[in-house]
């Protein structure tokens, strides 16, 4: 999983920033926040667009984001600063230094201009500098060998590195003559390329990446820098393709890349493009940011629901507290009555020499001198004379004795202590049975809640179902989705259907390699009909057919135009004539939780609480809601209900066209 922008990254993103329509050069800067230790968010007034936000995460990110974290409620420092300096002022340019993981954001304001850098290398800073490039504020103040990054100091960069935009032979021969790591390694670090574009450099040059560099010869080398040049013509010519780059992770397709061009080492791997790298910055580090924070509250509600458990916990460590507790008070008075004799004695005598004129200091004194000789003197561990008891040793066990009160009642006073130590107790363990009581209902009250899978799989923003047999068949909903579809979903071993009369989705079978069952593609004929014009023209059947994907082309005949969605179907094709048209709704209720559509033979097989739709007068909203309620009636569940089922999400599973709910 990327964790931070490449210097290509952060060249890409500077270039769009600074010109075109995704230019923030010349938008006004409104409040800034810190909504954690290490990221500010800017908030700007952009001209021609309204307000939007920059979001900069010291050596990690920056790009303008839509999925922010909650403003803190008590602003910090740093962002309370740069406000004072740069709030209400116009960014005047963004560019990256010398291709490295530096950007900087000029900013005028009273006609006195600033520069805030911002480092994207580990570990990251956010500096203010002055128009003398003096530092008026950094994030983190720090000091490194050579520079130091505080107020009053000229700001420093880091130590350069090659370019590899501009390397030559004789920058490659000394950077790997230099070096005592394979080649991979050295481009890497050398280039300022991090280890994927360093691992694409080597497979576009066709050089060994775990050879030594020192060995590389000038043949070597100038392959090297070809595939530089060849890696970086998009960015150089602007011809960017920005993308996320997903595998399979759990049976779910997972971003674990952002690219603004297409590499090759990722050439069988499955891609999200985006119209701006920025937009796809955004997609891959906005969205992680914005689910972690999730997260940070889900492990916060987790633990305010565990408070029965933390309680649990301290009723039983009281109880054992308890227990030990009133067990040394009973030992004590017991040992109070073993000693009966002793203690009298002890206390005779003390009390003769106060009725003597000792005074406890004397007594003391008496006492600390005569320990081997009077034998009461070994018993008195401590006296207290303002509060008239005494401390005796026995046998290991302190025990404090009233003066003013005879043997029994100084046992008495433990067995007391220990009774009351014994009542609360058993209040604690009472206590106890109520918590359990109240943690078995809130588990029976969590049990009989449903619970919601809240996935969402790259296919739902397309027609698709599930078929009897496990196949997952998908299809367009418009002109833009028909084409993503061809362009980006089709494999060779798929199968395409389509109908006979226009209007209809382009529609795939994904087989994964298998063959495809009879009952499979029947149910994805009847789904083509059904979802096509024929439904929406009030006809009851229609004719479609299946061909591989070589045959569908996007190249016209000569002298024919094909307008956006559309595509040109070349020979034999495999027809399904007169098929019904009939579609269900349906909820899946284990594994995923949602609201599934499709032909009433799929669907049955997957869903529960079937709902059938047919030609009808009302339109999908109303069809929508009139099923929305079925569900509600029948779960009893409204929230449930509303999360897995609202009524957009039905109508986006119905026939186009006007329909009704059979039966009714």
């Amino acid at each position: 999983m990327k964790k931070e922008m490449t210097s290509a990254d952060v060249a890409t993103l500077a270039l769009e920033l600074s010109s075109g329509e995704t230019s923030i050069v010349d938008a006004k800067i409104a409040k800034i926040y810190q909504p954690a230790a290490d990221e500010i968010r800017i908030n700007l007034f952009i001209y021609n667009k309204g307000r939007d936000n920059l979001v900069i995460e010291a050596g990690k990110r920056i790009h303008m984001s839509q999925h922010l974290r909650p403003s803190p409620k008590l602003p910090q420092s740093f962002p309370m600063m740069l406000r004072k300096h740069i709030m209400a002022g116009r960014i005047t340019f963004v560019k990256q230094y010398d291709f490295d993981r530096i950007m900087e954001i000029g900013v005028v304001r009273g006609g006195v201009d600033t520069i805030l850098v911002v480092e994207l290398f580990s570990p990251g800073n956010i500096v203010l500098l002055d128009s003398e490039r003096k530092i008026i504020l950094p994030m983190k103040p720090v000091t490194f060998k050579g520079r130091r990054i505080r107020s009053g100091e000229v700001y420093q960069y880091p130590e350069a590195q090659i370019s590899p935009v501009d390397a030559g032979v004789e920058d490659l021969e000394t950077a790997f003559s230099q070096s005592d790591a394979d080649v991979v390694r050295t481009i890497a670090t050398r280039f300022n390329l991090g280890g994927v574009l360093a691992e694409e450099v080597c497979a576009r040059s066709g050089i060994n990446k775990a050879e030594v560099a020192k060995d590389i010869g000038s043949d070597g080398i100038k392959a090297i820098i070809s595939a530089l040049k060849d890696m970086f013509s998009p960015l150089l010519s602007g011809t960017l393709n920005p993308c996320l780059v997903k595998k399979e992770v759990k049976g779910e397709l997972q971003a674990f890349d952002v690219l603004p061009f297409e590499l090759d080492i990722y050439r069988d791997y499955e891609k999200e493009f985006f119209p701006t790298f920025n937009a796809a910055l955004d997609a891959f580090f906005g969205k992680m940011s914005a689910e972690s924070v999730q997260e940070q509250v889900t492990a916060v509600k987790k633990e305010k629901v565990d408070i029965y458990a933390r309680r649990l916990q301290k009723q039983q460590d009281a109880i054992k507290k308890f227990g030990k507790d009133s067990d040394k008070q009973t030992q004590i008075a017991e040992k109070v009555y073993a000693y009966y004799v002793e203690i009298e004695e002890v206390v005779g005598i003390l009390k003769q020499a106060r009725a003597n004129g000792y005074s406890w200091a004397d007594i003391k004194s008496i006492l600390k001198k005569a320990k081997d000789t009077v034998p009461a003197s070994k018993w008195i561990s401590n006296i207290d004379s303002a509060a008239g008891n005494i401390v005796l040793d026995l046998d290991g066990i302190n025990a404090t004795i009233d003066l003013k009160l005879t043997v029994p009642q100084n046992a008495q006073v433990y067995y007391d202590r220990a009774k009351k130590l014994t009542r609360k107790r058993e209040g604690a363990l009472k206590a106890i049975e109520d918590t359990k009581l109240a943690m078995q209902k809130r588990e029976k009250k969590v049990s009989n809640r449903r619970k919601v899978n809240t996935k969402k799989y790259w296919y739902e923003r397309f027609r698709w179902f599930m078929s009897s047999d496990g196949f997952l068949v998908i299809a367009g909903r418009d002109a833009d989705s028909n084409e993503e579809i061809v362009k980006k979903y089709m494999e060779k071993r798929d199968l395409v259907f389509h109908t006979q009369v226009p209007g209809a989705p382009i529609t795939v079978i994904k087989t994964q390699g298998e063959d495809v069952p009879e009952q499979t593609l029947n149910e994805t004929a009847q789904f083509v009909v059904s979802y096509s014009s024929v439904w929406k023209s009030g006809q009851f059947s229609g004719d479609c057919y299946w061909v591989k994907p070589e045959q569908v082309s996007k190249t016209p005949e000569s002298g024919e135009y094909l307008k956006k969605g559309s595509f040109v179907i070349r020979g034999e094709r495999n027809y399904f004539r007169d098929i019904q048209v009939g579609a269900a709704v349906a909820l899946q209720l284990k594994g995923n939780t949602r609201v599934i559509g499709g032909p009433l033979s799929a669907v049955s097989k997957h869903g529960e609480h079937i709902v059938e739709v047919v030609q009808g007068k009302f339109n999908q909203n109303d069809v929508a809601k009139k099923i929305y309620k079925i569900y509600v009636d029948k779960l009893k569940e409204t929230n449930f209900v509303k999360q897995i089922a609202s009524p957009d999400k039905i109508a986006k599973m119905l026939p186009p066209g006007e329909s009704d709910i059979k039966g009714r």
